[in-house]
């Protein structure tokens, strides 16, 4: 039996292009993003930074408002980016999302100093709402432009920017504002690297393979293929099958485990710190290398997680489904023990629950491969609306958790009150992925169909035509 070698283009082709490009998105608006808590202590406390710029007189309610305004904004925009970056393309949605995001960065010191921390928030708000529609649109990018074999390779590289992104900010911001810029300078660094990224964004960047002018031949051919679409597929739009889409099991099975990530990751990254410091008297959030050993070991695990799942895949040892449940499943339960254990830690063992916390948050970086990416194996026509839908519900647990935190720990020195709170993070980090195990799958759905919302009667009489006319059927290519 002969094996035909298929041409694949170049070795770093277009595809990793917008991979990388799509890498670099994630990291500068993470910074920018991310940057808030180091801008606001030097802020309100110039002397601990660069004491010859303007100093705030913010209490703990106002810089509660400002640290979570962004989200205010965030969460309602990730539905409308699906439909946005299906309207308009990811090129043009991605590009203007960040670039102003950007200009906002740069506005943020002139208009502190012009309206305190209302104009801080105001501009948060904004902020989030532009950077709410990134995701989706990733994801429909990532849909475009990634091979069936690669999709999980390309998908999860391109997330680890998440972790690297979450390193950087927390590594530079200090510096930038113990430098000559001050705090500002955190603003404008932050600007500079989302406009530079826009720049090459507008060059290198295109919807799909078929729009690129940077392209070989043989690697957009080797995309388009393995998509099994018509040729005029990029032209035309395809209608998005909501009722469908709502009433899919395997998405809904997505959509349970998205909530419990979220759920989970924010008592893992928000709440542990709190109980270290009310229960084994730690001083975890001023003490920088441990509050970076979590994201440090996010970003080394998730480099893990791309090597083994690429493997098993190009190998052919086990099937994507089988795949990506298995890292959830470490992803979410390894956790979930993690939880119940630092509740029952005392003060003598202070080691062990900085280990177990770096642990939990580092192995939790499987999800990204374990289910984020899920939403272009079940529909890869439309990925950016269901990562929409997701992202929008899944991103009210981290603002609803803290609120069920605040009514079960009335003293944060109460080890059993932190128990209740553990306990009901790894039930929901066990039964999310549970449900993601029987219902879950990486098949792609009836309703990703491009016929599937055509009328039955519309697409028999199509079938009759083409089969009247072979020689337009063969000009035109399979629609399958």
């Amino acid at each position: 039996m002969t094996i035909v070698e298929v041409d694949k283009g170049p070795t770093l082709g277009m595809r990793h292009v917008q991979a990388l490009l799509i890498f670099l998105n994630i990291v500068v608006v993470y910074i920018s993003r991310l940057n808030i808590g180091v801008a606001v202590v030097a802020m309100t406390n110039a002397e601990t930074t660069n004491p010859n710029f303007a100093e705030f007189d913010w209490n703990e309610k106002e810089i509660s408002y400002i640290l979570s305004s962004f989200y205010w904004g965030y969460v309602f925009t990730q539905f409308p980016g699906g439909a946005l970056c299906k309207l308009f393309g990811a090129k043009l949605t991605m590009g203007l999302s960040t670039f102003f995001s950007a200009v906002l960065s740069a506005a943020t010191p002139a208009a502190v100093t012009w309206g305190g921390w209302q104009a801080f928030c105001a501009i948060r708000v904004i902020q989030g709402l532009f950077q709410g529609m990134l995701f989706p649109c990733i994801h429909e990018h990532l849909a475009k432009w990634s091979p069936l074999q690669e999709r999980n390779r390309l998908g999860a590289l391109s997330h680890t920017g998440i972790e690297c992104g979450t390193v950087l900010a927390m590594a530079i911001t200090g510096l930038i504002a113990e430098g000559p810029l001050g705090w500002p300078g955190i603003s404008y660094v932050s600007a500079g690297l989302c406009f530079a990224w826009c720049i090459f964004w507008f060059i290198f960047s295109d919807n799909n393979a078929t729009e690129s002018r940077f392209i070989k031949e043989a690697e957009k051919n080797y995309i388009e293929s393995s998509m099994e679409h018509a040729e005029d597929f990029h032209k035309k739009k395809i209608p998005i099958p909501w009722k469908a889409i709502f009433l899919s099991i395997p998405f809904n099975a997505l959509l349970v485990a998205r909530c419990a990530e979220g759920w989970g990751l924010a008592t893992l990254q928000a709440q542990i710190p709190s109980y270290l410091h009310g229960v084994l008297g730690m001083e975890i959030k001023s003490n920088a290398l441990y509050s970076a050993l979590p994201f440090l070991a996010m970003w080394a695990m998730s480099y893990v997680y791309v090597l083994t799942a690429d493997i098993l895949q190009r190998k052919k040892i086990l099937t994507l489904s089988a795949i990506r449940k298995i890292i959830n499943s470490c992803a979410f339960w390894i956790p979930a023990v993690g939880l119940i254990a630092i509740g029952f830690l005392d003060e003598g063992k202070k080691t062990l629950a900085i280990v177990l916390m770096t642990i939990s948050v580092g192995v939790n970086s499987g999800a990204t491969i374990g289910s984020s990416l899920n939403t272009i194996d079940l529909s890869p026509n439309h990925a950016g609306i269901l990562m929409g839908i997701v992202n929008t519900i899944a991103n009210f647990m981290p603002l609803i958790s803290p609120l069920v935190v605040g009514v079960i720990v009335t003293d944060s020195s109460n080890r059993t009150e932190w128990q209740v709170v553990f306990a009901i993070s790894s039930i929901i980090f066990f039964v999310g992925n549970l449900i993601y195990i029987i219902w879950g799958t990486a098949v792609a759905q009836p309703w990703d169909a491009e016929d599937f919302l055509l009328p039955k009667d519309a697409e028999t009489s199509s079938n009759y035509e083409t089969t009247k006319t072979p020689a337009i059927e063969n000009s035109k290519g399979s629609s399958k």
